[in-house]
């Protein structure tokens, strides 16, 4: 076949292929994000306006608790994610059943499931996993540089006070965070030690235990202390004032997003509960 025959072919082949490689390249234009350290860090990577829903630990930014709820992360299921039409879907790896990950896989859409580990390190790694879901690697990496600065600039008191937090939704139900958790990692970092150890993860939480373990403060997620009614609601828990915190009344409440989700806030959250443990 002569070349002039061949041209035209050849020029719809390339054309073609540079479409099929365009296709592969494009970032996602639909995202539910099925947790609320992600979701921030797809914000602060500049993608928010293509969040097409996301789970109801997402609080941060603010603007994001218009989006479409799809449940919570804990207990979450394919329908109400399928429903908006993602084209990305991302989660973490402590959530989501078997089951429901195999729907997400069937139905063909893009799931990603990222490790999310609650030290400073992590949130690092968790910020460049998900900007290299969403195809772009180097704002992930600008965004670990400026964490790298927020940490050298940090400056942290040692305290030696014994810090309890207590995980409520009302006083039915109050849960202490023990060793290897979110909140007793926070708690060290900002430079006093968790008083709940010997165990792992959170137990509920007893009278003897409280007593046991004698906090000098008591650390609370706001929304858990308001749950309860208040400082003087909790002063009314069973064992809360025979202890050091509850005599004295020292009683700390921050965002639970901010305090507990290790996202691209973590250096500020240690700056403010270190701040916040020295007042009390």
């Amino acid at each position: 076949m002569q070349l002039h025959r061949l041209r035209p072919f050849l020029i719809l082949l390339c054309t073609c292929l540079l479409l099929t490689v365009a296709g592969f390249a494009q970032p996602a234009k639909r995202i539910v994000s099925l947790n609320g350290t992600v979701t921030e860090i797809i914000c602060a990577l500049g993608f928010e306006q293509s969040l097409a829903g996301v789970d109801v630990t997402s609080t941060w930014p603010a603007s994001v608790r218009q989006l479409p709820k799809v449940g919570h992360n804990r207990n979450i299921s394919a329908e109400p994610v399928l429903a908006l039409q993602p084209d990305l879907i991302l989660a973490t790896d402590n959530f989501l059943t078997p089951a429901v990950l195999e729907q997400f896989k069937q139905t063909g859409v893009k799931t990603v499931v990222l490790k999310q580990e609650f030290t400073l390190a992590g949130t690092k790694q968790l910020i460049r996993q998900v900007a290299a879901a969403l195809q772009a690697p180097e704002k992930g990496n600008a965004l670990c540089q400026q964490l790298d600065k927020e940490q050298l600039a940090l400056h942290i008191t040692q305290q030696s006070k014994k810090v309890l937090f207590i995980y409520a939704r009302g006083a039915g139900t109050l849960m202490v965070a023990g060793q290897e958790t979110p909140l007793d990692h926070m708690i060290t970092l900002a430079g006093a030690q968790n008083a709940a150890n010997g165990f792992k993860d959170f137990k509920p939480l007893t009278t003897e235990a409280l007593v046991a373990a004698n906090p000098d403060v008591i650390l609370l997620f706001d929304t858990g202390l308001q749950s309860v009614g208040g400082v003087n609601g909790l002063l009314k828990v069973p064992g809360i004032p025979q202890t050091n915190a509850g005599k004295q009344q020292k009683i700390v409440a921050m965002d639970g997003q901010l305090l507990s989700g290790f996202g691209p806030r973590v250096i500020q959250a240690i700056k403010e509960l270190s701040v916040k443990l020295q007042g009390v």
